[in-house]
């Protein structure tokens, strides 16, 4: 297997480990340059189409939120994902790895977690710079045991 094949694959068992699955309609929040685009495409790849964005105006099966310290309240942007998924769909909140730029501290996504209704459910290192928190409603998170 050549170099490139492994790397494509590491970057699909990325997405699948996060729990995505294919057609499922996923909505990215807060997108910008300093995202880990290889995550962004592994995600895309097994979904089997490209991320939709802010804009889209139906429900989607799961958001991918990336969050830095400086982008406002937590909490209002947990809500705001909420609203946009299907129930029992989860919210991958990506936050800057500790001592990056816009490091947010893990309790204050719990503490937004909790405010906002939602269940931390599991913490992966997404990528060189930033750290995945997957968040569920209560309801959901119960389902998953």
């Amino acid at each position: 297997m050549s170099a490139t094949a492994d790397h494509a694959e590491e970057r699909t068992n990325l997405a699948a480990r996060l729990g995505f699955e294919p057609g499922q309609v996923v909505q990215e929040i807060g997108y910008d340059d300093d995202v880990e685009q290889e995550l962004r495409e592994s995600i895309e790849a097994l979904i089997g189409q490209d991320l939709v964005d802010e804009d889209y105006d139906d429900v989607a099966d799961a958001v991918l939120l990336w969050f830095r310290d400086e982008d406002g309240d937590l909490t209002d942007a947990l809500v705001d994902a909420i609203g946009l998924i299907e129930d029992g769909g989860a919210v991958w909140l990506m936050t800057p790895k500790t001592g990056r730029d816009g490091y947010v501290e893990p309790s204050d996504i719990n503490e937004a977690g909790q405010t906002a209704g939602l269940s931390q459910t599991r913490s992966v290192s997404a990528g060189k710079d930033w750290t995945g928190s997957r968040l569920v409603t209560p309801k959901a998170a119960k389902s998953k045991r």
